[in-house]
């Protein structure tokens, strides 16, 4: 493996990990809300009474970016997998990857986590018959698993896109050559991008609106910056990925540090919105104001922009080095994101009623036991012969 692809697998790594982070501090938040009569509406599966507003900072953070890089880290090596596998083999390849485990989230592992959260609802069903029950009603449970259906849609997207019209993705390319010593224009261009494609969906469906059609759920005003991200992704990925804007002695390496401010001032603007209208906006009905949600859409997109390419810059400065603390995980962490869901979940079940811990406290020991849990099922799935082509 080239240090190059090393420094990409550490930030994917980096974002999984992430993930779990995110899911494992969620229940501890100060907004948290958990509704028994309407247990899938609450702000998360658990919510638990000891809270910490840090918390509510971190998932801010994670939520303005990260499954956007996730996105643009999967796009990476489409068009290179395409050109070498063909149609058929990279569809095969996708069905595997991504058909599978989705299907397994989706009916084995995912009921499993969220009884626990149901276990909290004002209903006292077993196990069997609240599957039963959800699967008669028609109520899926995606979890994590709205990422890897919606991938692997993508995926399906590319395959036109890469035959059909191979010009845009060349432009996406050579504009990344031409960001190799500029990589602000390939920022702007993205930047641009993303606030077209958020900032109507935003003001059409809301921020937190989801799209539901049987199994398949995800956050339905992020699926056109979703799809931005990964077609960028794609398109540096596509040739030349070491003499463009991802090059190891780029401009965007070398000036990390900038990177890093400009991402750090777009976030604390998008805290601000955000404040704003928790402390000033929080008893108006309906919609917020025009000035705001205008505000709050070119902000998230810009700010999303700019926290991933800061990311980049990191890993592709500091990520280059022969050994990382990512590397254990590397290999695994794809099953890691696919079965956490449950030991997060029920790890904050059982930490309900633990009153003596604070919400830190709670936090750390989720996390740890979350990912020594995932990690040590992962291994013992990949053990199985065949398994390691699906995880």
């Amino acid at each position: 493996m080239s240090n190059r692809n090393a420094a990409l697998d550490r930030a994917r790594t980096f974002i999984t990990l992430l993930v779990l982070v995110n899911h494992s501090v969620v229940a501890y938040t100060a907004f948290g809300r958990f509704y028994p009569n309407h247990y899938l509406w609450s702000s998360a599966p658990v919510v638990d009474s000891q809270r910490w507003i840090g918390f509510n900072i971190l998932t801010l953070f994670n939520d303005a970016f990260f499954m956007c890089l996730m996105f643009l880290l999967s796009g990476l090596f489409v068009a290179g997998s395409l050109r070498r596998k063909g149609v058929a083999d990279f569809l095969r390849d996708r069905a595997l990857r991504l058909g599978l485990p989705f299907l397994a989230m989706l009916l084995v592992l995912m009921p499993i986590a969220y009884y626990a959260s149901f276990r909290l609802s004002s209903s006292n069903l077993g196990f069997l018959d609240f599957y039963a029950a959800n699967l008669k009603q028609g109520v899926w449970f995606d979890g994590p698993g709205w990422f890897i259906w919606y991938l692997l849609f993508l995926d399906l997207l590319a395959i036109p896109l890469f035959y059909l019209a191979p010009g845009l993705i060349d432009a996406i390319n050579r504009l990344s050559q031409k960001s190799f010593e500029r990589p602000a224009l390939f920022a702007g261009v993205l930047g641009i991008v993303s606030v077209a494609a958020y900032v109507p969906m935003l003001f059409e469906v809301g921020a937190v609106r989801w799209f539901n059609w049987g199994p398949l759920q995800v956050q339905l005003s992020r699926t056109l910056l979703y799809g931005v991200f990964f077609f960028a992704g794609m398109g540096i990925g596509a040739a030349n990925i070491d003499q463009g804007l991802l090059a190891r002695s780029g401009a965007l390496a070398r000036r990390w540090y900038l990177w890093s401010i400009a991402a750090a001032v777009a976030f604390g603007a998008l805290i601000e919105l955000v404040n704003f209208r928790r402390m000033k906006l929080a008893n108006l009905t309906g919609a917020p104001p025009f000035w705001w949600q205008s505000s709050y859409g070119v902000v998230y997109a810009l700010a999303c922009t700019l926290i991933c390419l800061a990311v980049l810059a990191l890993f592709v400065r500091f990520g280059q080095r022969e050994k990382s603390i990512f590397d254990p995980v590397r290999d695994d962490a794809y099953g890691i994101y696919v079965v956490h869901y449950i030991p997060v979940l029920w790890l904050q079940y059982a930490l309900l009623d633990v009153t003596a811990l604070g919400a830190v406290s709670k936090a750390l020991i989720v996390f740890a036991a979350t990912l020594a849990v995932s990690w040590a099922a992962t291994r013992a799935l990949r053990a199985i012969p065949g398994a390691k082509r699906v995880l």
